[in-house]
């Protein structure tokens, strides 16, 4: 049976593209979603070889304030004269590099637009073309995995005067729309920006733009971003995530390892800063971190029943009410729970009959 939601998302890359799909045009941008931008790259995202360092960020900023959405850019990094300088473009950064810190970055930020361009590095510096594309698609897996509710917009490589780089670009970007349809078809909302617009007469030098070249940059991320709003793509953002501190001093709701999978132990720690210790509690009754929600494992509901991160599903064992300054599970009746009071780091934590202990009480607490 044809599913419902292939049009839409034959339409947001056809007008991510610059086209329409079938002739009709996308439908026309919501322009009220709240926006929290996370722009993900290397020097060309920092806006290097623009006049005033915001490269295609402020020009972006100023389209999508046009069109009514509340902003708010994000990241680690401050560059340039813009108002909000926030962004994740790290200069000389390959996609490796990129790798080792998106999990942190997009967790502690939860956009909900990721604006990515990676790669140039790579090629400029001939570090392993072969497996360019590959490292790309599995950093996109990555991006969607730590934060599933964002829109991912993948750049294609600008053109350069590098004999390095423009003899492997084209294979490259050539490989962005299968990265693209496969992430679809598993019902991630990922589509592919077309940066071929610019030319070299946009360079500022050997590889980064100049202000017209991230100006059209600008326009292209902002057609990706209508489209994906006209799709139905664009999600309010998720609550700021916080650090949630039990009633026994000192310790906080923790994930074993920041590890992404399902069945890791979910804890009582030292507190600290670290997304592994970063939770977003959502309307709908669930607490998540590293990009999955506080289950209650198997589904139990008995006393000692463990609790743990697993993939989002809706189910009534990951849903948890404050409860006499706790969270208790309505599905079983029981509280989030420290077995014993215990105080030592690792104690794995477990659903248990409500009783208004201090190992039953949680906290949140301002991150940062």
């Amino acid at each position: 049976m044809r599913k419902s939601w292939l049009l839409p998302l034959v339409t947001l890359v056809a007008a991510a593209l610059g086209v329409s799909a079938a002739g009709v045009a996308p439908a026309s941008a919501a322009s009220n979603t709240p926006l929290r931008v996370m722009p993900l790259g290397d020097s060309i995202t920092w806006g290097v070889g623009s006049s005033t360092g915001n490269g295609y960020r402020a020009p972006l900023w100023n389209k999508l304030a046009a069109d009514g959405h509340p902003l708010d850019f994000v990241g680690t990094l401050r560059g340039g004269s813009m108002s909000d300088p926030d962004n994740q473009g790290h200069s000389g950064y390959k996609i490796h590099q990129i790798a080792a810190l998106a999990d942190a970055s997009l967790t502690r930020y939860r956009p909900n637009v990721v604006t990515l361009m990676i790669g140039t590095n790579d090629l400029n510096e001939s570090y392993q073309v072969s497996t360019a594309t590959a490292r790309l698609r599995s950093l996109v897996d990555q991006v969607t995995a730590a934060a599933p509710d964002a829109t991912v917009l993948v750049a294609s490589l600008v053109v350069s005067t590098s004999g390095s780089e423009e003899q492997y670009r084209a294979a490259y970007n050539q490989g962005i729309p299968q990265i693209v349809r496969d992430a679809q078809a598993a019902g991630k909302h990922v589509a592919h920006v077309d940066m071929s617009s610019l030319t070299t007469a946009d360079l500022a030098d050997t590889l980064h733009p100049n202000d017209a070249g991230y100006q059209k940059m600008a326009d292209a991320f902002h057609r990706g971003i209508q489209a994906a709003d006209g799709a139905g793509w664009l999600r309010n953002p998720v609550p700021a995530p916080a650090r949630v501190s039990s009633g026994i001093a000192g310790k906080c709701l923790d994930v074993n390892g920041a590890s992404t999978g399902d069945g890791t132990a979910v804890q009582i720690w030292g507190c600290g800063d670290t997304a592994n210790q970063l939770w977003s509690a959502y309307t709908d009754g669930t607490l998540c971190s590293v990009g999955k929600c506080l289950d209650a494992a198997g589904r139990g509901t008995a006393n000692g029943t463990r609790v743990q991160p697993w993939t989002c599903n809706g189910g009534s064992n990951q849903v948890r009410q404050p409860y006499n300054g706790g969270y208790r599970n309505p599905a079983s009746g029981r509280c989030l729970d420290v077995p014993g009071s215990s105080t030592a780091d690792g104690t794995q934590l477990q659903l248990w009959d409500c009783n208004g202990g201090s190992n039953q009480k949680w906290t949140t607490l301002t991150a940062g």
